[in-house]
């Protein structure tokens, strides 16, 4: 009887303690804790969001998605294939690498100050052929 539960564990054990050797995207190294990663790169783009007025769409947005994602993550109980699945992005690195990317952007949209009107007026008649277009169709 023990015989068989240790045939039975021991690919179970074996699996608990599997690491990645590779994303297999050239360029895309596998980390090696992602999970804490994440959440930490998730809360830094939500406290910088902070400094966008909460009327500003993309804040709403990225705030929105941002966290949905960290909810995902704080509720996987560090299952990272669990995290993979339920946010569909592919593999975690590339779900960080989005992650810091977007927290970059906030970074910029705050220098960029986009949520402020436009300094000088867009000409009237700019987006008319997307009208004129359209209703041709």
């Amino acid at each position: 009887m023990a015989s068989t539960f240790l045939r039975v564990s021991r690919p179970l054990r074996q699996a608990a303690h599997y690491v990645k050797a590779t994303t297999g995207i050239t360029g895309l190294e596998v980390h090696p804790n992602p999970l804490p990663a994440l959440q930490s790169t998730f809360k830094e783009t939500l406290s910088l969001l902070e400094a966008i007025p909460s009327s500003s769409v993309y804040r709403q947005g990225v705030e929105a998605i941002t966290n949905h994602k960290l909810k995902v993550v704080e509720n996987s109980q560090g299952d990272v294939k669990a995290v993979e699945n339920q946010l569909g992005e592919g593999q975690i690195e590339e779900v960080l690498q989005v992650a810091k990317i977007e927290l970059n952007l906030v970074g910029k949209m705050i220098e960029w100050k986009a949520w402020e009107p436009l300094q000088d007026k867009p000409p009237a008649a700019q987006w008319e052929y997307f009208k004129s277009s359209h209703a041709s169709s």
